[in-house]
């Protein structure tokens, strides 16, 4: 073959090179172009299915967080006897079979917002053995004790609750 030749067939060699490279350029990218719509409807249908849980999730725990508040604890449970340690005993129950009733509703929420609803809740506890500790010698002046210390503090579970309220707002 002459070197006219081989010009030649380089010739019909280079578009067909060139046509051959934009194609699979654009063949490539509307491949990931449509991996990435298919990924997005995906997200939005996924997000459709789980964002009413997660509100019900939250909800369940912002209950959660005003049945332990401290105010409302001690208005709802009322003392069965005059014994301060029992009445103790029985705030701290009723705190803990509240936490257990909506202990589930952990997966629909971040790793931060939960832990924030423990610490609430351990705090709320350790307010009420605090009280527990003076030298009140009865339930219903224990009452009027961890009335009085929680008015004097921000109460735990409003903290917590606003952190929830926050990261509801987030989800929007």
């Amino acid at each position: 073959m002459s070197g006219e030749g081989i010009l030649q067939l380089f010739g019909f060699l280079l578009p067909a090179v060139v046509t051959g490279v934009v194609a699979f350029h654009f063949f490539k990218l509307h491949t990931k172009n449509e991996e990435g719509r298919r990924r997005f409807l995906l997200h939005k249908d996924t997000q459709k299915n789980t964002l009413p849980i997660r509100l019900q999730a939250y909800e369940r725990m912002a209950l959660f967080l005003e049945r332990i508040a401290i105010a409302s604890l001690v208005v709802r449970v009322a003392p069965k006897s005059s014994d301060k340690n029992a009445y103790e005993a029985l705030l701290i129950k009723s705190i803990e079979i509240e936490f257990d009733h909506n202990l589930s509703q952990q997966i629909y929420m971040t790793d931060e917002c939960w832990n924030i609803i423990k610490a609430a809740k351990s705090a709320t506890v350790q307010m009420i053995r605090k009280a527990a500790m003076s030298q009140t010698d009865s339930a219903d002046k224990l009452r009027e004790d961890i009335l009085t210390q929680t008015m004097e503090k921000d109460s735990p579970s409003a903290t917590a609750l606003s952190f929830v309220k926050k990261e509801i707002g987030n989800l929007w």
